[in-house]
């Protein structure tokens, strides 16, 4: 937790014993009355915490001095296939904590149904995830993130258009299968060669849509719906990756195709 992040509805009052942050700032950082920690609110800016006084029932008045706005987040858009719970966690905090702007989760032909009921979606978990990969990368804001019950769903509501008018995005799809492209090359999920990877990409400056299927894949169908939507359908490697892992990867090539390493 390298950001004691403090949400506005809590400005003035105390972080209770319990809570995860004054634990961090007792037990881990060891901060006594009259020292600093960084800080910031969460949607807003960053800068100092103080901590005024450590109460007789262990919660921690505190005060703070924002005098810096929060990192702008890139312009990468990630959506998956639903993924199984335990793993969703730690992909909404990795993707958060890299930066992109946005986060959606649909459901896939291949996918497992049964992963859409998760109770993250449901108990404030997902929130709780975006908010500790915002944390440890000293940000602020969290992610935009949506849920589409299918993947039809998503593609044609085609959220990454709204934009406010600006450059339409690269759109990147993982994995790919053989298939008439309008680049030359032909992509194999299971079988790459090594000019259809990610990392052959040319930089651009524009906006960067990731498409990640659910772990068994897409179906000939979603690929077939991928290429007519203008996606081209590129290879992050031959081993088989698990799904935060194919996310956290496909992110952070995307980021050094924008410029942002």
């Amino acid at each position: 937790m390298n950001l004691i992040l403090i949400e506005e509805h809590e400005l003035g009052k105390a972080l209770p014993r319990r809570d995860e942050r004054t634990v961090h700032l007792i037990k881990v950082l060891h901060k006594k009355a009259g020292e600093n920690f960084d800080a910031g609110i969460l949607g807003g800016g960053r800068g100092k915490g103080r901590i005024e006084k450590i109460n007789l029932d262990g919660s921690v008045r505190f005060s703070l001095r924002i005098d810096e706005p929060a990192p702008e987040r890139l312009p990468v858009r990630a959506a998956v296939g639903f993924p199984r719970p335990i793993q969703l966690r730690r992909l909404l905090r990795d993707l958060s904590s890299l930066g992109v702007c946005a986060i959606d989760l649909f459901g896939a032909d291949l996918g497992e149904k049964s992963y859409r009921d998760t109770n993250l979606l449901k108990d404030g978990g997902a929130r709780a995830a975006l908010v500790e990969g915002a944390a440890q990368s000293r940000d602020t804001t969290v992610p935009l993130f949506s849920v589409f019950v299918s993947f039809d769903e998503w593609l044609a509501g085609r959220p990454w258009d709204n934009d406010g008018g600006r450059n339409a995005p690269d759109r990147i799809a993982h994995p790919g299968a053989p298939g008439p492209r309008t680049v030359p090359l032909l992509i194999a999920a299971d079988n790459v060669r090594p000019e259809g990877a990610v990392s052959r990409l040319t930089p651009t400056k524009r906006p960067v849509v990731l498409a990640i299927g659910p772990e068994r894949g897409w179906s000939d169908r979603e690929r077939k719906l991928l290429e007519d939507s203008g996606f081209l359908r590129l290879s992050l490697g031959e081993r088989a990756l698990r799904t935060e892992t194919a996310c956290v990867a496909a992110a952070v090539l995307a980021m050094e195709k924008i410029g942002a390493m």
